[in-house]
C-alpha cells in the first residue's frame, strides 16, 4: 500500500501533493488508509484506500457494494491498492468507478474535485510470482475446451459434465473452472458450475486466444474470387473445415462484403489443391488456419451447403482480427446477446 501511493504521489503534476495516512476514527474498520491529494490552489480530496496483497476479480463487487452503501458521497468513491493489479482486474475496476494503484506503477486516478486524472503503466505481469504457481490464463487447449463449453450450453454443471463435454482432462477443467471463479465469471453454489454471463467469458478468452498467432495461418489467392471457394467448399465433404470471421458472421450478423476468407482445415495442401488457391505474396483473399486445437470445429454446422464455425469461435475469432473484424464481432455478440435461444443448447 505504501509503495502503490508513493508511486500514486509521484506521477502527481507539478505543483500537486499527496499524503497517505491512516483514516479517522470513525472510519477504522472500515478502510485501511486515506490518500489526500492537494492541488496547487489548495483543493483537496481525501481518498479512502482498500488496500489487499492479491486482488481478483470477484473481489470487485465487493468494493463496490462498499461503496454503495456508504452514507455520504465520496469522489472518488475508493481507492484500490495491492501488491499487483492483472489486467482483468483493472479494467473491472475501472468500469465500476473505482480508481487503482499497484506497486509495480499501475496507476489510474480520477478526481471529479479537485479535478484530475492520472494514468499511468506498470508491470504487466506479476514480478512476484514463484516459479511453482500457475500462470492465471485462458491460454491452451483445455481452457479453449472448457470455455467453449460453458459458452456454447445454456446450464449449470457438475463437474463431471462439464469434464465429459469439454472432454478437458478432470484436472485441468478444475484449474481453468478455479481461474474462472478468480475473475469472477464463473459461481460455483452446491457442487455446481454456472456460467452466468458467457459474454464476458468470450472476452476474456479473446485475451489468450487468437486466430491468427495461435494458430498457424497461411495468405492464398482464389482467382475467382470467395464465391468460388465456397462453392467448391460444397463440393469436399472428405475435407475437415470450418469457415470463420466475416463469411461466417454474415450466417447470423451481416455486417458489410467480405474482403477476405478466413478458414480452418485440417489440411492445407489438401484444401489448397481442392478449392484451386495460388500461393499470396500480396492481395490474399484466402486465410487458411490449421488450428492448434480441434476444439474449434466442435459444434459447427452447415449453412448453405458451407461448413461454418460456432457462433461463439466465429466471435472470438472476430473479436481478435485485424481491421473492421472487432467491430463485426460486436455486431455479432449484440445479435447473439439478442439471440441465445439460436445458438446455445
Amino acid at each position: 500500500m505504501r509503495e502503490a501511493a508513493r508511486r500514486v504521489i509521484k506521477a502527481l503534476p507539478p505543483e500537486w501533493s499527496g499524503e497517505l495516512s491512516s483514516p479517522r476514527a470513525e472510519l477504522r474498520g472500515r478502510n485501511d488508509a486515506v490518500l489526500t491529494i492537494r492541488s496547487p490552489s489548495g483543493a483537496a480530496a481525501t481518498i479512502p484506500v482498500e488496500a489487499k496483497r492479491i486482488v481478483e476479480s470477484r473481489d470487485v463487487a465487493a468494493f463496490t457494494d462498499r461503496v454503495s452503501s456508504s452514507d455520504r458521497p465520496i469522489r472518488p468513491h475508493l481507492i484500490v491498492m495491492a501488491r499487483y493489479l492483472p489486467g482483468t482486474v483493472r479494467e473491472r475496476l475501472t468500469n465500476a468507478g473505482l480508481s487503482w494503484a499497484d506497486a509495480t506503477g499501475n496507476i489510474r486516478v480520477s478526481l471529479s474535485w479537485p479535478g484530475l486524472f492520472v494514468f499511468d503503466r506498470g508491470a504487466d505481469s506479476d514480478p512476484w510470482r514463484g516459479p511453482g504457481r500457475p500462470k492465471g490464463t485462458l491460454k491452451g487447449e483445455p481452457a479453449a475446451k472448457v470455455v467453449r463449453a460453458l459458452v456454447d450450453f445454456d446450464r449449470e454443471w457438475s463437474m463431471r459434465q462439464l469434464v465429459e463435454v469439454s472432454r478437458a482432462s478432470t484436472g485441468a477443467t478444475y484449474r481453468v473452472v478455479d481461474f474462472l471463479e478468480e475473475e469472477g465469471l464463473v459461481e460455483r453454489a452446491d457442487g455446481r458450475v454456472i456460467a452466468r454471463d458467457w459474454l464476458q467469458i468470450l472476452r476474456r478468452w479473446s485475451v489468450d486466444y487468437s486466430f491468427a498467432l495461435t494458430n498457424l495461418t497461411t495468405k492464398w489467392i482464389a482467382p475467382r474470387g470467395i464465391d468460388s471457394v465456397l462453392a467448391r467448399a460444397r463440393e469436399t465433404p472428405d475435407l475437415r473445415y470450418a469457415v470463420t470471421s466475416t463469411v461466417a458472421a454474415a450466417r447470423w450478423a451481416p455486417w458489410a462484403p467480405p474482403r477476405s476468407a478466413m478458414i480452418y482445415t485440417e489440411s492445407v495442401s489438401l484444401a489448397v489443391e481442392k478449392w484451386g488457391l495460388r500461393p499470396a505474396e500480396s492481395g490474399a483473399n484466402i486465410v487458411l488456419a490449421q488450428p492448434k486445437y480441434d476444439v474449434v470445429f466442435e459444434r459447427s454446422q452447415l449453412w448453405d451447403g458451407v461448413r461454418i464455425a460456432a457462433a461463439s469461435q466465429v466471435a472470438v475469432d472476430l473479436m481478435t482480427g485485424p481491421g473492421r473484424n472487432p467491430g463485426e464481432a460486436e455486431e455479432l455478440l449484440g445479435w447473439m446477446s439478442r439471440n441465445e435461444h439460436d445458438w446455445r443448447r
